[in-house]
């Protein structure tokens, strides 16, 4: 048995969190992308599933960049493992450095994702506009737009890292993928 939620109990938690259905198939969206990028990594397929089904539930409570912070106190208070917390807390492009953190009033911490379960789920919700795959640089264009140079820099650098290591560009692999790519529950939620 594992100790994190599966994809029934994950939708469950964000219907009942006050989730939108445009959020969860958002979330079961950026869930299908990341369990491909992770067929090539070692990491805890498990711990990314979950982390990218609830890496939204702050959106239940806030539609602004608070809504990462939103969501891990939410995840802390539900009982959810530590790094399913920091997978919530940490899935904002590909991080928040503390300039970041700083101008946007965040409350301090740590907003960088460091593990590959973290930076998978990152770049996932890079690669998803609402429940649609997109590029990486639609991300990275919409950050420079805002004046967010940094943020952009480190998606791009994320996006390099882990098509690296997955051994081909994630934007060309992702790029066969769409919402038809959802099975199971997400599905259904999706109307497929």
């Amino acid at each position: 048995m594992s100790k994190y939620p599966n994809e029934q109990q994950c939708v469950r938690l964000l219907s009942k969190a006050g989730c939108s259905d445009r959020v969860i198939v958002h979330c079961c969206t950026v869930k299908t992308v990341a369990a491909e990028i992770a067929k090539k990594f070692d990491a805890d397929t498990e711990l990314i599933v979950a982390g990218a089904l609830l890496h939204d539930i702050g959106r239940a409570k806030d539609h602004t960049i608070m809504h990462a912070y939103a969501g891990a106190e939410m995840a802390e208070r539900l009982g959810l493992p530590d790094e399913l917390v920091k997978i919530i807390r940490k899935h904002t492009g590909a991080g928040l450095d503390d300039l970041d953190v700083k101008e946007m009033k965040l409350p301090k911490g740590d907003y960088i994702p460091r593990t590959a379960e973290e930076k998978i789920v990152a770049h996932a919700d890079n690669l998803v506009s609402d429940n649609r795959i997109v590029p990486h640089t639609r991300t990275v264009e919409k950050l420079r737009a805002k004046g967010h140079d940094r943020g952009a820099d480190r998606v791009e650098a994320l996006h390099k890292e882990l098509s690296e290591i997955y051994g081909k560009d994630l934007d060309i692999v992702m790029s066969s993928f769409s919402a038809s790519a959802l099975v199971g529950l997400c599905a259904a939620l999706a109307g497929e």
